[in-house]
């Protein structure tokens, strides 16, 4: 038996994975910083009359303290951790100059530090897994950086970094690192990430449009399922690839952001925000 721990497993993408995880024979430890919002989880589950294949913990990835007891846990339970999906995170939206230094801290203290934190002290159970992979939700974001959300597109694009770097760590150790960058989901991050719009004047053109953008996209989001179906799928491959885009327009963006000049692209942005 295949052993799994999501972080942020209560909502978002990090319930569906664990429901997809749990329904290809993963036995999920699905970590939350709050248990008391593991209802809606438990009844997917139990509909499923796969109440044997869920574990949660208490584990709030910015708190080491929970992170070090769930390790412990697990190796005394299992002796080993196969797949950790590195998903727990939120979008703190807002402009640079509006945003206090308590907003950039904590976006980074659960976005990067938090799977940071957590890999770093999970990777020797990982270690003793024959198919150990790891697999980091970052987002379209963490290519290209939107106005309006500098806290969450520089914690994504910090994401990518620390993903390169340790998937040629721990490659020649059989185990792989994966990157998975969705476009728009329908998922909850959306609901801190729209905030930028409470306050806004009518003659705050660029922050006006900026803000009815980002509302359109969060209306028209896909399927969260469809992300949960590619971790179950990476997890069941034997040598899955580094980086997977998924979403619509996720494509095309990144080939924009290759292959396009900057200043072509800045000046149809802000033609477009400023209209």
């Amino acid at each position: 038996m295949r052993i799994a721990l999501v972080t942020g497993a209560n909502g978002g993408f990090g319930k569906l994975i664990t429901v997809e995880l749990i329904k290809a024979g993963f036995l999920v430890i699905a970590a939350m910083r709050n248990t008391g919002s593991q209802d809606e989880l438990v009844s997917m589950v139990k509909k499923l009359g796969m109440e044997a294949k869920l574990e949660i913990v208490e584990m709030d990835v910015t708190k080491e303290e929970q992170i070090e007891n769930a390790a412990k846990w697990i190796e005394s339970q299992y002796g080993q951790l196969d797949i950790l999906i590195n998903n727990a995170g939120y979008s703190q939206g807002g402009f640079i100059q509006d945003l206090t230094m308590e907003d950039w801290e904590s976006q980074y203290d659960t976005n990067v530090l938090g799977a940071i934190r957590t890999t770093k002290m999970l990777i020797p159970l990982i270690k003793n897994s024959k198919q150990g992979r790891i697999v980091n939700i970052s987002s379209v974001s963490g290519y290209f950086g939107f106005p309006g959300m500098g806290p969450y597109c520089s914690s994504k694009f910090a994401i990518e970094g620390f993903s390169e770097s340790l998937r040629l760590e721990l490659l020649s150790e059989n185990i792989f690192v994966s990157l998975i960058e969705p476009g728009s989901f329908k998922t909850g991050i959306w609901e801190k990430g729209l905030e930028i719009g409470e306050g806004i004047q009518e003659d705050e053109t660029l922050k006006r449009n900026t803000f009815n953008l980002a509302k359109q996209a969060s209306e028209t989001a896909g399927d969260p399922f469809i992300v949960a179906n590619l971790v179950r799928r990476i997890c069941d491959k034997k040598n899955p690839r580094f980086r997977y885009r998924v979403g619509k327009g996720t494509n095309s963006l990144w080939y924009i952001k290759k292959f396009i000049p900057w200043g072509i692209i800045e000046k149809i942005v802000i033609k477009k925000l400023n209209k």
